[in-house]
């Protein structure tokens, strides 16, 4: 199959192409397509009329994502809306190609002004080249998009928000309370590759995405506050909320090069040291252990906090004692043949460093975050 994406090198097209190539390539595998992607045809404001035609003629699929959102004056939305799509159907009629044509609208289809006429004027002319050719046309009218690559300051209150608090510049929330209905932008493109198997989501006339969010503004940019604090915080966002799990995601894809790394707090002694790496509320905390070679770590219980230690270097021996016996669970463990050990409640426990020369290291999870207030830890040796 070759497939024309026009649009290609704004934030939809990107994203979309992108897949598509990673498609082509054999590099994704999940969709299970029943058919191999032979091309890819990226067409936008740097082609010229030429490859349009040519493409037009050769394609098997149609994405048109071209459009206007923020143009010099108004008259310029029918120009780039609805003239571009003429254009694009006048070249597929004149090749005699008849394949399946997707164009992206807009919900603001239903507003009356510039901007929803043009989009408006642009599905009529899909729905009526379909009646003269007999062509399938897959219109869709897209809630607000967000996602990585999507322009800020453009027409995306939440590519502005994630760029500016990224950046530490001010954003403007004039109603809080105001409802966002989002799309993100993976879901988008898992819902445009479904169109190229026929299998699109429909509602009458029109087509959709399936996965909506609706979030208010106030709460996004409290989210986005939150995700600004979290490399101190140690913090990362509820994965469980496809949402917040997306949002984060986003808010990332514009960080400034200098945030991309960011030091964490070693407490370190003569023993080795032990660093944070995570703190979650909701999914405990996350750790690396490093004991000094001889070093025997822990020695200490829980009523409930439990632990998953698993040593990535070194040579060591956990043992563990249920309190009020006297029988020694040993396990010898290293890094080159990588296991979990659970650190049960009501065990006292510890992990010795068993090599003269090299430091042990173990990549510890415990089910709550530290608390100074209430450790939950008790000193009692194995």
């Amino acid at each position: 199959m070759k497939i024309l994406v026009t649009g290609a090198k704004g934030f939809v097209g990107k994203n979309l192409c992108a897949q598509l190539n990673n498609i082509r390539e054999g590099k994704c595998r999940v969709y299970n397509l029943p058919f191999n992607i032979d091309a890819v045809y990226e067409y936008d404001l740097d082609n010229g009329t030429t490859d349009l035609e040519q493409w037009c003629a050769d394609c098997d699929f149609v994405f048109n994502l071209a459009g206007v959102n923020r143009p010099q004056n108004p008259e310029e939305f029918m120009l780039g809306n609805f003239g571009f799509a003429s254009q694009l159907l006048e070249f597929l009629k004149k090749s005699g190609n008849t394949c399946p044509v997707m164009i992206s609208s807009s919900i603001q289809a239903e507003l009356d002004n510039p901007y929803g006429e043009s989009k408006r004027a642009g599905e009529q002319l899909m729905f009526e080249y379909a009646k003269d050719t007999g062509a399938k046309v897959l219109v869709y009218r897209f809630p607000n998009l967000f996602g990585k690559w999507c322009r800020p300051n453009y027409n995306s209150a939440v590519a502005t928000f994630c760029n500016n608090i990224a950046n530490g510049l001010p954003i403007q929330v004039n109603d809080p309370n105001v409802t966002l209905r989002l799309c993100y932008i993976d879901d988008v493109v898992d819902e445009m590759i479904s169109a190229l198997t026929g299998t699109e989501h429909r509602a009458g006339n029109f087509c959709f995405v399936p996965v909506v969010h609706e979030v208010k503004l106030g709460e996004i940019a409290e989210l986005l506050y939150k995700f600004k604090e979290m490399p101190q915080s140690l913090g990362v966002p509820t994965l469980s909320n496809a949402f917040e799990k997306a949002l984060y995601s986003t808010f990332l894809s514009y960080f400034p090069k200098e945030k991309f790394i960011y030091p964490v707090k070693m407490n370190i002694d003569s023993r080795g040291s032990y660093t944070e790496l995570i703190r979650s509320a909701h999914n405990g905390q996350f750790a690396v252990n490093i004991s000094k070679p001889g070093i025997t770590k822990g020695q200490h219980w829980h009523h409930t906090k439990n632990e998953k230690f698993i040593v990535v270097h070194g040579h060591g021996l956990i043992q563990l004692r249920k309190l009020g016996t006297d029988e020694i669970i040993e396990f010898e463990v290293c890094g080159d043949n990588i296991q979990v050990v659970e650190m049960i409640p009501g065990y006292t426990h510890n992990i010795i460093n068993l090599s003269d020369t090299e430091d042990l290291v173990t990549v510890m999870w415990a089910n709550e975050c530290f608390d100074p207030s209430r450790p939950d830890t008790y000193f009692e040796e194995v």
